[in-house]
């Protein structure tokens, strides 16, 4: 396995997540390197167990590092002076689809709240909520989802950068936060389609 920092803040998430005893998705996951620009992105899907496919309620969660962390984290593994700290962009999508009919957005964000629990120093903030609607070649509506993000970033000083168990204390908050935000939007009295 990679020794890095950003490697090691994934493995924090994800035993976060494992530990609230979410399902994982396993083939919603994805780790991507842009060779044009060069930032690295983990991207992971998360759902309650037992919710079929796919499920009611999922989260869906990325981590970005961009190329200008890793410029700042090779200088801090030299030693060097760093202008800013490196810098993890965190996005946590939660979804509800499978919806028979359109779902109130008001109804949804009165369930949770507008920031997440610290992941550092910092928290994560809601976003507006988007609707879809996905329609028959007929044009006949079928089926809805509703999801609204929670977005922030995670700043890496010199102790985080040094110590790995900084990370896993930092992190933890999220896997048991995920997990009662999807619960929330389950316990919602909204009809649904069966699974596939």
């Amino acid at each position: 396995m990679l020794d890095h920092v950003f490697t090691d803040a994934i493995g924090a998430l994800r035993d976060a997540l494992e530990a609230a005893m979410l399902e994982r998705m396993t083939a919603e996951e994805r780790f991507q390197v842009d060779v044009l620009l060069g930032d690295t992105t983990w991207e992971t899907s998360y759902g309650l167990p037992g919710e079929g496919n796919p499920p009611r309620v999922r989260a869906d969660i990325t981590l970005d590092w961009p190329t200008w962390s890793q410029s700042a984290f090779r200088s801090w593994l030299r030693n060097e002076e760093l202008d800013d700290d490196p810098r993890i962009e965190i996005s946590i999508v939660l979804r509800l689809q499978r919806l028979v009919d359109l779902p109130r957005p008001d109804q949804v964000t009165a369930v949770l709240p507008v920031d997440s629990p610290s992941v550092g120093p910092d928290q994560l903030h809601r976003t507006a909520p988007t609707v879809e609607t996905a329609y028959t070649a007929e044009l006949e509506p079928v089926s809805h989802a509703l999801e609204l993000a929670y977005e922030g970033t995670y700043d890496l000083d010199d102790k985080a950068l040094g110590d790995g168990a900084i990370l896993d204390d930092h992190f933890s908050a999220l896997g048991g936060w995920i997990a009662s935000m999807l619960v929330r939007l389950g316990d919602l009295p909204l009809a649904y389609h069966d699974p596939y």
